[in-house]
C-alpha cells in the first residue's frame, strides 16, 4: 500500500486519484472511438463521454457522502466533501450518475439514449478495472483474511494488519477487464438491437461484483443476517433492471441498432 505517488512541495499527488483519472481517460477515449464506429459524430462522441465522466464522478462522491455523512462529514467543510484525492468513491453511485448524465444528454442533444447507452458500456468495466488498482494502492475495499499463497499483507497502520487477507482490489479489476474485453469483442460487434450492450452489461457486472463481494472484509453492516453486502443487494436489483430491459428493448424498439460506417476506426 502506498497512498502517496509524488510530491511536489505543497502539492500531493495519490495513486488513487492517478489510477482513476487514467481509468476515466481510458473510458472516454475508448467510448469515443466506438462511437465513431457506430457514426456518431466526432464531437458528438467525444461530447457525451465527458457528460457520463462527470455524471459518475457527482454520483459516486454523493453516495459516499451520503453513506458516511455522519462519521466523517458532519460539522466539515464543502473542501472535506469534494476532496477525492484519497478515496471516496461508490461505485454504484458512479453508475445511477453517468446514467442521469447520459439520460440528460441524450434528451437536451436529441440523441439516441440506448445507442449511447451501448457505446459506453464496456468502457465502465475498463475504468472500474484501473479504479480498483487505485483501492488497492489506496488500502480501501480490502478483502477479509486468507491463507492462500498470493495473500496480502498491509502495513501496521491498516485496519486489517496484521492478517494477510484476499487481494481482492485486483480479483476486482481483473473480472472488469474480461467483462470489458467480452463487451467488446462479442456482444458489442453482433448486437441486434439498441440497448443489448448496455443491459447485458447491467445482467453481467452485479454477477461479477457479487462474486467479488465474497471475500470483502471491510463491510461494517450486513444483510440477511450477515449474508449479504449492501453491494450483493443493490446487485439483485440491478441484475433485475437488465433482464426487464434485454426483454422490452427489442419489442418497444423497431430500428435496427446504427451500423457502423465504413471500416471500424482503429484503437477502438
Amino acid at each position: 500500500m502506498h497512498k502517496i505517488a509524488v510530491e511536489l512541495g505543497p502539492i500531493t499527488l495519490y495513486w488513487y486519484g492517478v489510477f482513476v483519472g487514467l481509468g476515466c481517460l481510458l473510458g472516454i477515449w475508448t467510448a469515443s472511438r466506438r462511437g465513431l464506429r457506430a457514426g456518431l459524430a466526432p464531437e458528438k462522441a467525444f461530447d457525451f463521454s465527458w457528460w457520463i465522466l462527470v455524471g459518475a464522478l457527482v454520483g459516486a462522491r454523493a453516495w459516499y457522502v451520503a453513506s458516511y455523512w455522519s462519521e466523517e462529514f458532519a460539522g466539515k467543510s464543502v473542501l472535506a466533501i469534494l476532496n477525492v484525492r484519497q478515496g471516496g468513491l461508490v461505485f454504484y453511485g458512479g453508475v445511477v450518475g453517468s446514467s442521469v448524465a447520459l439520460i440528460l444528454y441524450a434528451w437536451i442533444k436529441g440523441e439516441k439514449l440506448w445507442l449511447l447507452a451501448d457505446v459506453a458500456a464496456p468502457s465502465i468495466s475498463l475504468g472500474s478495472a484501473f479504479g480498483r488498482i487505485g483501492c488497492l494502492m489506496t488500502g480501501c475495499c480490502y478483502g477479509s483474511p486468507c491463507a492462500l499463497p498470493w495473500a496480502i499483507r498491509f502495513p501496521s497502520d491498516h485496519s486489517s494488519f496484521p492478517h494477510p487477507v484476499h487481494p481482492v482490489q485486483i480479483y476486482d479489476a481483473l473480472a472488469n477487464l474480461a467483462l470489458y474485453v467480452f463487451l467488446e469483442w462479442r456482444i458489442y460487434r453482433r448486437r441486434r438491437f439498441d440497448g443489448q450492450v448496455f443491459a447485458t452489461w447491467l445482467i453481467l457486472y452485479p454477477v461479477v461484483r457479487s462474486f467479488t463481494e465474497l471475500f470483502r472484509g471491510d463491510y461494517p453492516q450486513r444483510y440477511l443476517g450477515g449474508v449479504l453486502t449492501p453491494a450483493q443487494v443493490l446487485s439483485i436489483v440491478i441484475v433485475v433492471t437488465g433482464g426487464v430491459l434485454f426483454a422490452l428493448l427489442p419489442r418497444v424498439l423497431t430500428q435496427p441498432p446504427a451500423e457502423p460506417e465504413g471500416k471500424p476506426a482503429p484503437g477502438a
